[in-house]
């Protein structure tokens, strides 16, 4: 009898469990498929069925993670559009993602986690401007008022990225007396998003409201790109 999508997407998660809880403790570099097999009680053969490459299976750990991330954001919107403003939006990324240990990795470049994985093409699509903000959002937001009218979608292409990663980098830049705590952070991070990409009036209620279908249907559809690359073909839709 074929085994059931349920108990591949069991197993899968399985062998992500045991790929990440040992990428965390060890480090890329000394993680082998054999370990990860062993660690998630299956064969190394299957965990080739899934993943073609050891650097895909670690793609899919973060692609995990990510549409994780982005589920919690796109919760917080559906309960209150007030979410969906671009400050507000990437204050909880940024709060979701350095909770994360994986993507915190990601974001932080943190070379002891990551080590050659960081220079791997397989992991830009996690630390992608796409996952941060895709011009589909931004587009929304200026159609609703909700944006600088001065700029366009496409001008946020460098500076906010820029401004992004320029929070999830700097810390090793700092001394140590710089040490503000994440909610900090998160808060110094929104202050500087909406006094420079949004208007000086905020918007209203109803606005947002408005706008507040159109984001969260984008954002899924980003959060079921990253579960396909995850899972593949056990979602039903690869």
């Amino acid at each position: 009898m074929a085994e059931r999508q349920p108990d591949q997407i069991d197993r899968a998660d399985r062998i992500l469990d045991a790929a990440k809880e040992l990428l965390l403790r060890w480090g890329y570099r000394r993680v082998t498929i054999d370990e990860i097999a062993r660690h998630a009680g299956v064969g190394k053969g299957t965990v080739y069925l899934h993943w073609r490459s050891r650097e895909q299976l670690f793609f899919a750990v973060g692609a995990r993670e990510a549409a994780a991330m982005l589920t919690a954001v796109v919760t917080a919107m559906r309960e209150d559009p007030k979410e969906i403003a671009l400050h507000r939006y990437l204050r909880r990324f940024f709060l979701e993602a350095m909770s994360r240990p994986v993507l915190r990795a990601i974001f932080t470049r943190d070379t002891d986690v990551l080590d050659r994985f960081l220079s791997s093409p397989a992991r830009r699509p996690l630390q992608s401007a796409k996952l941060l903000a895709s011009r589909d959002y931004l587009k929304v937001l200026a159609d609703n008022g909700l944006l600088r009218t001065d700029l366009r979608p496409e001008d946020l292409d460098y500076t906010l990225p820029a401004v992004m990663f320029g929070f999830f980098g700097i810390d090793r830049f700092l001394s140590p007396e710089v040490e503000p705590g994440l909610p900090d952070k998160a808060d110094q991070l929104a202050d500087t998003l909406c006094h420079a990409f949004e208007p000086a009036q905020p918007p209203s209620p109803a606005r947002l409201a408005a706008a507040a279908p159109a984001v969260v249907a984008i954002l899924d559809r980003h959060t079921d790109d990253y579960r396909r690359a995850a899972y593949g073909a056990l979602t039903g839709e690869g």
